[in-house]
């Protein structure tokens, strides 16, 4: 009975858990209503974009999952991809306040968080007010993250996990909606400082951004060599955004799921049983928690996103490598050999 209660089908009528087979038919029809205004206005926000962006259809949609989960994203790739475009589009379709910080080696911590200054609003009378930094926006783009120092990097590791940031001891929040997406090239190490572990798995995911296709490049050159100037025609309200986080973790998901994720995870750790012969041989750290954590999310986002109100294995597999491959650390014979965490990750869904 079980097995048919959490069957995939497409129909929503078909897709309620135990929990909600109770429910009234008014309620299906008001959660049906919702799933579909969630697909509705995914594809809407995604059309937006792709009137700027050519292709990158897969980095657009598992951009747009992280930030209705409420994570931060690692876009990874070559120059001239449009990473940095992309996050401009993002920033443009949704309604708030966006700020762009360029990291260089001396780019300082205050730089990011803001700092005290002496401000005399009376004759006479001086005081220390706090003026905010870039870091207080709805979306920050940290672009070529990794150039700046190790010290400037950890400033925006509290902002990230926490959502404040503290100056002078004293607490500042951050805005309810704060995503960053923060870009590197994996290329020119020269003069770079590479993320730490700590900090890596403070992202929700991380997304590669492949090479254009010869049709998007045709595309591409159309929109940049000519006097074509295209642009966001509507905006997306920011408590759209969290309305649909709210409603993603409204999703059931089975034990039988919750536990799938769960080895999934534990299956990274060469010390763990599930570990396959890939990990034993090229993997010396496995994900974290917080990795479960973002793969379960993304799949009951993925699960809206596909018509169903009930997790996958599909979904968790789908999600799999953009959330565990900058949680995984190589040994010595992984890096000597060259080997990306993608393959081992492939060999392990398998």
């Amino acid at each position: 009975m079980s097995d048919i209660l959490f069957m995939l089908c497409k129909d929503y009528r078909f897709l309620f858990s135990t929990t909600l087979l109770s429910i009234s038919m008014s309620e299906e029809n008001e959660l049906r209503n919702r799933l579909e205004r969630f697909c509705e206005d995914v594809r809407k926000l995604e059309t937006e974009i792709s009137r700027v962006l050519v292709g990158q259809n897969e980095v657009v949609r598992n951009t747009v999952i992280a930030m209705i989960a409420g994570g931060h994203v690692l876009l990874e790739g070559v120059p001239g991809l449009g990473k940095t475009l992309l996050v401009r589009t993002l920033a443009e379709a949704v309604e708030g306040k966006f700020s762009r910080i360029q990291f260089t080696p001396d780019l300082m911590p205050a730089d990011l968080t803001g700092t005290n200054i002496m401000n005399e609003k009376i004759v006479g009378h001086r005081q220390f007010e706090f003026q905010k930094g870039p870091v207080f926006a709805n979306i920050v783009l940290a672009d070529e993250i990794n150039r700046a120092t190790p010290k400037t990097q950890s400033a925006l590791l509290e902002a990230m996990q926490e959502h404040s940031v503290t100056v002078g001891g004293k607490t500042h929040p951050l805005e309810e909606l704060f995503f960053v997406l923060a870009t590197q090239n994996p290329l020119e190490m020269e003069g770079t400082y590479p993320l730490p572990e700590a900090q890596l798995d403070r992202f929700f995911c991380k997304i590669i951004v492949p090479f254009p296709t010869m049709d998007e490049m045709v595309c591409i050159l159309d929109r940049t060599t000519t006097t074509a100037n295209p642009k966001i025609e509507s905006t997306f309200p920011i408590h759209r955004v969290l309305e649909m986080g709210k409603l993603a973790r409204e999703v059931p998901a089975v034990d039988e799921i919750v536990r799938y994720a769960v080895e999934l995870c534990m299956g990274t750790h060469p010390n763990h049983p599930k570990a396959t012969p890939f990990v034993k041989k090229y993997i010396r750290f496995g994900a974290s928690p917080r990795g479960a954590q973002a793969l379960l999310l993304g799949a009951k986002i993925n699960a809206i996103l596909d018509g169903r109100f009930n997790v996958s294995r599909e979904d968790l597999q789908t999600l799999a490598p953009m959330v565990f491959r900058h949680r995984m650390i190589l040994n010595f014979e992984g890096q000597a050999e060259n080997i990306s965490t993608d393959l081992v990750l492939k060999e392990l869904v398998k």
